[in-house]
Formats: C-alpha cells, sequence, structure tokens
C-alpha cells in the first residue's frame, strides 16, 4: 500500500461510477481493490457504496460518497497524466471530456465528474525548455493558445 492516496469527494453518490470511469479511460494496471458500504450507523443509506480504493495505472486513489457537504473539484488540484504519444492523448482528451466534460486551456481539462485533469503528450517539457530560448518562448506562446496540446503544433512553433 502507498503512503499517500489522493482521496476524492463526491457529493452525489458518484464514486463507483467515477472510478469505473476513470479505470475504463486510464487501462493498464487499473482496478478496483476494495468497495467499502455504509453500515447503520450512517450518514449514508445502509449498504450503499461509502468509499472505493482503486488504482490507475498502479497509482491509488479514493473515491468517497461524501454525501451534499457543498464542497466540489477546481482547477488547484488535478490529475496529471504523461502520455507515450500523441494518440494516446488525445485519446484520453476525447474519452475524458465526453458526456459533460469541459475542455480547458494548456491541455486541462475537467471530466464530467468535475476533477480536473492535465493531459501531456511526450516532448512537451523539451518543447518548453528547449536550449533556444527563443524556440522556448514560441513554443510557450502556442501552448496558451491551445486547449488541447498538439506536439507537432509546439515543435514547429
Amino acid at each position: 500500500m502507498q503512503k499517500v492516496t489522493t482521496f476524492l469527494w463526491f457529493d452525489d453518490n458518484q464514486a463507483e461510477e467515477a472510478a469505473d470511469h476513470y479505470i475504463s479511460v486510464i487501462g493498464g494496471d487499473s482496478r478496483v481493490l476494495e468497495v467499502t458500504r455504509w453500515t447503520e450507523a450512517g450518514p449514508g443509506e445502509a449498504g450503499s457504496v461509502m468509499t472505493v480504493r482503486f488504482q490507475l495505472d498502479g497509482t491509488e486513489y479514493i473515491a468517497f460518497n461524501g454525501g451534499p457537504a457543498g464542497f466540489s473539484f477546481d482547477e488547484s488540484v488535478s490529475l496529471s497524466v504523461d502520455c507515450a504519444s500523441q494518440e494516446e492523448a488525445d485519446e484520453l482528451w476525447d474519452r475524458l471530456t465526453a458526456d459533460g466534460g469541459q475542455e480547458s486551456q494548456c491541455g486541462w481539462l475537467k471530466d464530467r465528474f468535475g476533477v480536473s485533469w492535465q493531459i501531456i503528450p511526450p516532448g512537451l517539457g523539451g518543447a518548453l525548455t528547449d536550449p533556444d530560448p527563443e524556440k522556448a518562448a514560441r513554443a510557450m506562446k502556442a501552448m496558451l493558445g491551445m486547449k488541447r496540446l498538439d506536439i507537432e503544433a509546439l515543435r514547429n512553433a
């Protein structure tokens, strides 16, 4: 078990649905590890899902049906995915923005549950830190104008 785990609070009993969605999107070593249920002690309905402990490509997370406490996700915390190819980045982008997700800028998006993600194509760091400061500046300017990141366009900037 890892020492530090990201804990996601869902207001609308979406923990299990969200975990299943993320597992299907990320694939690889991703799976549900454990589901716990509320007991008669509450506050959730007895027998309903309280937490889902799951892993995405080997990293553990916990999704919690905390009830309507008025908490919401925002961009100050996001899940960042380093992709092996532009095709993988595009596929993840499409799947995470589907069914109510929202595109943001610079490779950021919110999925249908409101969780923020950064989808990073390979080579982004190299383009933004090119030893030629003018190339790096052009890549940064190009990135700032993008929603979904296109590594080829950044390299050509």
